[in-house]
């Protein structure tokens, strides 16, 4: 079973994707939420074990490109997937330079995460 984060400043999407999660079958324990990436990080620092993160790209505070760059440059490999409606083909490219292992866009359906996700986990 894997616990998964989900960085994104809408709490309203949080629960989109954590239902989401759950509805494609993934073998999901625990879903930890924060709604920037500064939250984002805070989560990982207090040690909880997470075998996913999932996280917007455009957020107040520190977006998500910054976030990839700030768990990469602590030495975390765990694997990042964004997800985003707005990012253009540069910024995702900016992403997965950062180290992202993926992305998915929004609107999405449970299949389509456990296409996406499955093989992470």
């Amino acid at each position: 079973m894997a616990n998964i984060l989900i960085v994104d400043d809408s709490s309203t999407m949080r629960k989109i994707i954590s239902r989401s999660l759950r509805q494609a079958g993934l073998p999901v324990d625990e879903i930890y939420e924060a709604g920037d990436g500064i939250e984002g990080l805070g989560v990982i620092a207090s040690g909880k074990s997470i075998q996913l993160i999932l996280s917007d790209i455009y957020m107040p505070n520190m977006d998500g490109l910054e976030f990839i760059k700030e768990v990469r440059g602590k030495g975390n490999n765990t694997p990042i997937v964004m997800i985003t409606t707005e990012a253009g083909e540069e910024t995702l490219a900016d992403a997965m330079a950062s180290g992202a292992s993926d992305s998915i866009k929004k609107p999405f359906t449970p299949e389509q995460l456990l296409k996406k996700l499955g093989p992470l986990l």
